[in-house]
């Protein structure tokens, strides 16, 4: 039997507070090299439906961690245009197989466990590294400035977050957050919302850096929305001035847009759990520290996994069979 969840119980078992631990997890045992992490195609979708042009990008995420039960397959999308349709731009499946025998264990709406979960980077990365109280800006005004906002409000006091993007968007991101009880407002300019903040996170897919490297004396600068070579959030000035580069997979995180243009390689990325493993320092470092997040089917599948074994010990999902022809 193969337990199917839906969008609205996957909902109700993945929030903030518990998919943190599970994504540090991810990171942690990422660094330790103790997961089989295989490359992720990314492919252009849906060429000729509309034009000569592609639509979409698709993606294909597996993964698996030694030791762990369940290993997990991710497909996912990248459509820009879909805001005009009133989708998601990202939207993604789920299935957790067993990894003992191969049988599936679970189907489920990956959307909501892909959205929480890199949202938990940010927060995770605020905990580690930003001096509180945290005076947030977001550029972006998307799903996931939404939930970089939320996660960095879970693991650290905000004083105040200023949300921007070109469009009106701004409005209604703040607006949302300031309903869950966050102080959120929005800001005219990019510059104007990184001038006086501690932490700024940039959640676009830009092919060009979103705000000016000389307007921010932030401490903490997370950026999580360019993930191939052609995208770019970052000024190269900005990497280059920090004290320390994080990156949740270095070896992917170097080929982006915000650290191609930079003087980095391979080896000057610290693996993000290198912020929160090991002897913490009592203070925090001084300067700039840069956190490059391109995600990982690794927090996927111990997100997942936690929604899985919440849905068991509370009885909530669809007991499906899928048969069996005995070969």
């Amino acid at each position: 039997m193969v337990t199917v969840l839906t969008a609205g119980a996957v909902e109700s078992l993945c929030d903030v507070e518990t998919i943190l631990p599970a994504v540090e997890t991810a990171l942690e045992e990422q660094a330790a090299g103790r997961v089989e992490r295989p490359d992720r195609p990314h492919f252009p979708v849906g060429t000729g439906l509309e034009g000569d042009d592609p639509l979409g990008t698709g993606l294909t995420m597996p993964a698996a961690v030694h030791d762990e039960p369940y290993y997990v397959t991710k497909l996912a999308s990248v459509h820009e245009g879909n805001e005009s349709r009133g989708l998601p731009t990202i939207q993604a499946q789920i299935a957790l197989t067993d990894a003992r025998t191969g049988t599936p264990v679970a189907y489920m709406p990956g959307t909501r466990v892909t959205n929480v979960r890199t949202g938990c980077v940010g927060g995770l990365a605020a905990r580690a590294l930003a001096s509180e109280p945290i005076r947030l800006a977001v550029i972006g005004a998307g799903v996931q400035a939404r939930w970089q906002t939320r996660a960095i409000a879970a693991t650290s006091t905000l004083d105040a977050v200023s949300i921007y993007s070109p469009s009106d968007s701004k409005y209604a991101c703040a607006d949302d957050l300031r309903a869950d009880g966050i102080p959120a407002d929005a800001a005219e300019t990019a510059a104007a919302a990184v001038s006086d903040a501690s932490v700024v996170v940039t959640t676009t897919t830009s092919s060009e850096p979103v705000f000016p490297a000389d307007a921010t004396d932030a401490e903490l600068v997370v950026a999580i929305g360019a993930y191939e070579p052609s995208m770019q959030e970052l000024e190269a000035d900005l990497v280059e001035r920090a004290d320390r580069v994080f990156a949740d997979v270095p070896e992917e995180a170097i080929e982006t847009g915000d650290l191609r243009r930079t003087s980095l390689a391979e080896g000057d990325l610290r693996p993000l759990a290198a912020a929160f493993t090991g002897d913490r320092p009592s203070e925090r470092a001084d300067g700039l520290s840069v956190v490059k997040s391109v995600g990982s089917a690794v927090m996927d599948l111990t997100a997942a996994s936690t929604v899985y074994e919440r849905a068991v010990d509370e009885g909530i999902g669809v007991e499906v069979s899928f048969g069996s022809d005995g070969q």
